[in-house]
């Protein structure tokens, strides 16, 4: 048996009973009962969140390497930071470019007659002198085209004597009336003619023994050779556009940069004033110095389509560690900014209105100063505007700060500046690749020595020579 209820069900096809129907205006105050809960459920929860995190205990300290961790100091207490002095001191003013090693002279040595390679007496990559034989051609046919034409040269000097004895001969008769004087210019035109033909003869000889010289391929000057392109036994001619080998001179050799057109005032200034200018050149990466050598000259003209102009360089290259066609970074010492303001590059920061750095007053409080910045070399950077000496600049822990709020600054030595700078804008190539923050704006610097700090989650890094 069921144990449902005995409940008769509704006959089908009968009305079903009438419901209370629900108004629009009892919908509307449902949806705004739900609204109101959703949101003070929300501002209730940011409420108990702030007072949370704001009951947090927190302890001010450093972490690993002396950089400061974010919310290391709790309500009321000062900031820590780490600040460095500005001093008076000598800054040298170094501009940098990519360049390319150029040999001052390159050839390819190529045969200047026809015949078959019989000798090879260069190894491939040796160093050869001005002079040395690098190959022989077989020089028999050329040696008989010699021997030839000194045999038609002879007959026709005998030619010529016999011609001339004759004519001395009319000449005496002629005074004596005994010839005609007819007889005698013709004699003295065969004499010319004869003349003509030792000098043709002569000519034949000349090139015949050049030629047999040309059967010995000599370098036409010290270098180091290539790889070798023909090898001996083939048949070889002016025409061949390979040619035998490639020499390139190496000891001395040439640096080719570029530079911003900018800079032309101050190049120019003491290269006309014959001062010498020194020159390094570095591997790609910036942290090898290759050379050292002197600023030679520079183009005459400017790249309209980089605004760029080129310069050459020489150096010794005594042990070859410049070879031809290497890219290679260029610093030259152009000049010394002396008794300079000079402060830690990374002290500067970077916001919308420019550089500015964070000076800490006699009251333990910083205050936000732009600054105009001059050159740079390595982990230092010469300030022209907003700070003088003696003042005491942030160094580490910069990211939070904000103008006037109270710090506890500690003392760290001024940074040696190892390493080569760039003059700002003049080409350098440091780059920023940290953040920093001051009043919600964005914060940098730029340098052109090799400094790598943290500010905060940020960083920054150049190239150059020096660590921070």
């Amino acid at each position: 048996m069921s144990n449902l209820p005995n409940e008769v069900a509704p006959p089908k096809g009968a009305a079903r009973p009438n419901l209370p129907a629900v108004s629009s205006e009892q919908k509307k105050r449902s949806r705004r009962a739900v609204l109101i809960g959703l949101v003070t459920i929300l501002v209730v929860g940011t409420a108990s969140l702030w007072i949370y995190r704001s009951r947090m205990p927190q302890t001010a300290g450093l972490t690993g390497r002396g950089r400061f961790r974010r919310g290391a100091y709790g309500a009321g207490q000062a900031l820590p930071v780490v600040v460095n002095k500005a001093i008076n001191s000598n800054i040298n003013i170094i501009l940098t470019g990519l360049g390319s090693v150029t040999p001052v002279s390159t050839v390819t040595v190529t045969t200047q007659i026809s015949g078959y390679l019989t000798q090879v007496n260069f190894t491939e990559g040796q160093l050869v002198n001005k002079g040395d034989v690098l190959a022989v051609i077989d020089p028999r046919p050329y040696q008989a085209a010699v021997e030839q034409a000194s045999g038609q040269l002879q007959q026709a000097q005998a030619q010529y004597k016999e011609a001339q004895i004759d004519l001395d001969r009319y000449q005496k008769l002629a005074q004596q009336d005994s010839i005609s004087a007819q007889q005698v210019d013709s004699q003295r035109a065969l004499v010319q003619q004869y003349l003509g033909m030792v000098n043709q003869d002569q000519g034949i000889v000349d090139n015949a023994k050049l030629n047999l010289d040309y059967c010995h391929i000599t370098a036409p000057f010290t270098g180091r050779v290539g790889l070798r392109l023909v090898d001996s036994g083939n048949y070889v001619t002016p025409a061949t556009s390979t040619g035998l080998v490639l020499l390139t001179q190496v000891k001395p050799i040439t640096v080719i940069f570029t530079l911003p057109e900018d800079n032309i005032p101050e190049v120019t200034k003491q290269l006309w004033a014959h001062v010498r200018i020194p020159v390094q050149a570095y591997n790609r990466d910036d942290t090898q110095k290759l050379a050292s050598g002197v600023l030679s000259t520079i183009d005459n003209t400017v790249d309209p389509a980089t605004g760029t102009f080129k310069l050459r360089a020489t150096f010794t290259n005594e042990d070859e560690t410049l070879f031809p066609n290497q890219f290679v970074n260029v610093s030259m010492h152009i000049d010394t900014d002396r008794n300079a303001i000079v402060i830690p590059t990374s002290a500067v920061e970077r916001g919308q209105n420019g550089s500015f750095v964070f000076i800490v007053g006699d009251d333990n409080k910083v205050k936000a100063t732009d600054v105009t910045l001059g050159p740079t070399e390595g982990e230092r950077v010469a300030v022209t505007k907003g700070v003088s000496v003696g003042d005491k600049v942030v160094v580490d822990g910069a990211d939070r700060l904000k103008d006037g709020m109270e710090v506890a600054p500690s003392m760290t030595e001024q940074p040696a500046g190892t390493g080569h700078g760039h003059r700002s804008g003049a080409g350098g190539q440091g780059h920023w690749g940290g953040q920093g923050h001051w009043n919600g704006g964005q914060a940098g610097s730029q340098s052109g020595g090799q400094a790598h700090s943290k500010q905060g989650a940020g960083s920054n890094q150049t190239q150059g020579g020096g660590s921070n």
